[in-house]
């Protein structure tokens, strides 16, 4: 019922759209018949709005995915390149908690792991709010950072690499099987950098999914029973997210595209320095502002991928 109401509106919007049309070409039709200069201002101006409305709503269709409504889990991993690649990590994390705060989404750290020195190895986060997922899928892939690094008694240029995934939050009636069997869970203390604020209870856990390898882990939750709910809603993002990508990829050889996965995947640059730059490598959309990219404004980015995947140029899932 609820997607039933959504693509009713849908249809709704469009329909509408289509009749305020048709009632502009009349009216031109009548301004041309009347040679009316205020008709003609008229229609002018309907017809910049009914432009703006289309442009509104085709922009819409690139968030028209099966889970663009849905929340999302973001996870960073520090590249190889320790201290440096640990600080890029955090640096993103704080880019995209900024991105969400903006748009009024909530967000909740269910899992982080620090680095030595500084920084995080990796961190897991979950963003809730209207099509977060819909939007944070145009962040999937490897950034790049280029800069002097802050770590170098020598003031070197370093770089440095950082992994984003994200998955969609999804709803208990998505069918994906976790069998009991094929998922062993350990239990742990959880505790801060360099073991401070160490729980006296095991609370932490970490999951392994048998078949596939993969290893979850949460610890931020103040109950073994929550960590566990919110590292199974992790794995069952990630299995999803395994099973679509044997679709693209299938899809991509039947139409004999080669696909390549993993640190291959380079989606952003951001230059700090010799020069000031953040380019997206897939859609060349590039800005100097480096201070605004960092502080959470990377929707330039976001809506150039998504409106480049209406065009057909990419995947919309």
């Amino acid at each position: 019922m609820r997607d039933l109401a959504i693509l009713r509106e849908q249809v709704e919007t469009w329909d509408k759209l289509a009749a305020d049309i048709a009632d502009a070409e009349v009216l031109l039709e009548m301004a041309v018949e009347a040679a009316d200069a205020a008709i003609v201002a008229e229609v002018a101006a309907e017809v910049e709005a009914l432009n703006k409305r289309y442009q509104s709503l085709e922009f819409q269709l690139a968030l028209g995915g099966p889970y663009d409504q849905n929340a999302a889990i973001l996870s960073i991993h520090a590249g190889a390149g320790g201290t440096e690649a640990q600080d890029w990590a955090q640096m993103l994390l704080r880019m995209y908690l900024r991105w969400a705060e903006r748009r009024g989404y909530q967000t909740e750290i269910t899992d982080q792991l620090d680095g030595e020195e500084a920084g995080i190895k990796t961190v897991t986060v979950e963003i809730t709010g209207p099509y977060a997922y819909g939007y944070l899928k145009a962040e999937r892939g490897v950034h790049r950072l280029v800069r002097i690094s802050p770590f170098d008694a020598a003031a070197r240029r370093h770089t440095s690499f950082a992994l984003v995934e994200v998955l969609p939050v999804l709803d208990d009636d998505i069918a994906i099987e976790i069998r009991p069997e094929d998922v062993k869970m350990d239990v742990y203390r959880s505790g801060g950098a360099g073991g401070q604020h160490m729980q006296k209870n095991s609370t932490a856990v970490r999951l392994t999914h048998l078949p596939t390898g993969i290893v979850v882990t949460c610890q931020n939750e103040r109950s073994q029973l929550q960590n566990r709910e919110s590292a199974m809603k992790v794995l069952r993002g990630k299995l999803f997210d395994i099973e679509l990508q044997k679709r693209e990829e299938e899809e991509a050889r039947l139409k004999g595209k080669h696909v390549e996965a993993g640190w291959g995947n380079q989606i952003r640059s951001y230059v700090l320095q010799p020069y000031q730059m953040v380019k997206d490598l897939r859609t060349n959309v590039e800005t100097g502002n480096t201070t605004a990219v960092l502080d959470g404004e990377i929707d330039l980015f976001i809506e150039a991928w998504l409106k480049q995947q209406v065009g057909g140029n990419g995947r919309n899932g």
